[in-house]
């Protein structure tokens, strides 16, 4: 809504009297977001309190149930938002899923590779990630469940393909999956080769998406797609 000042019988127009609050709870909110996703790398995920991620935010700590409602809902958020297959890949699986024809096996190793890149890529997953293996936590599973539910849009669709030539697809990517998610934490928190590949190098990575791209298109030759 405009406000109009009148001036020597003119008026004139000012800026919306509402944007200001509006822009500052965005502000507000994506400044507690972001905190979240620092204490996890500066103080770790035990640390994650109302009174540090206030204090890192540089806010009253009453803002966090005023917008989140809690601090579970806040910590989610962040979660959510830096979760690969929750995020980009979600967006993709998406559109996939409307086309009547199977994806193929270079789409496939795509969505493969972004996970290894953003892995690797980004210390707050990392830590989100151990984090979720680490420890039961209902957000952590939530999340996962998540990501279960993603997945399984791409997924049944590809069964009857794999099926027909007795290939447990789903064995074979959570397999690969997995294998990656282990990758790229031992390289971010260890740093030493593994098998001789040096995966915090650009040569070494380089290498395991050109295996998982190997593999990926044997297994959907292997089912004629």
């Amino acid at each position: 809504m405009e406000r109009s000042i009148e001036t020597d019988g003119k008026a004139t127009k000012t800026r919306k009297v509402s944007s200001g609050p509006f822009r500052e709870k965005s502000r507000t909110m994506h400044r507690l977001i972001m905190a979240v996703g620092e204490v996890i790398q500066k103080q770790g995920y035990a640390r994650l309190n109302i009174s540090n991620i206030s204090k890192k935010a540089g806010v009253d700590r009453k803002l966090v149930y005023t917008y989140f409602g809690s601090l579970d809902n806040l910590i989610e958020t962040y979660i959510r938002q830096k979760d690969y297959w929750n995020t980009k890949a979600k967006a993709v699986i998406e559109r996939l899923s409307e086309d009547p024809q199977p994806i193929d096996a270079g789409k496939m190793a795509a969505l493969l590779r972004g996970q290894f890149e953003a892995i690797l890529a980004d210390r707050s997953l990392q830590k989100i990630i151990h984090w979720e293996i680490g420890e039961k936590n209902e957000i952590l599973r939530k999340l996962a469940d998540s990501r279960e539910e993603t997945g399984e849009r791409l997924l049944r669709n590809l069964d009857p393909y794999f099926e027909l030539k007795g290939i447990d697809l789903r064995a074979v990517l959570a397999l690969q999956v997995g294998g990656l998610y282990y990758l790229a934490l031992h390289a971010a928190s260890n740093g030493s080769t593994f098998c001789g590949i040096d995966i915090t190098q650009t040569q070494g990575i380089e290498r395991i998406k050109k295996a998982l791209d190997m593999l990926i298109h044997d297994v959907f030759e292997k089912a004629d797609l």
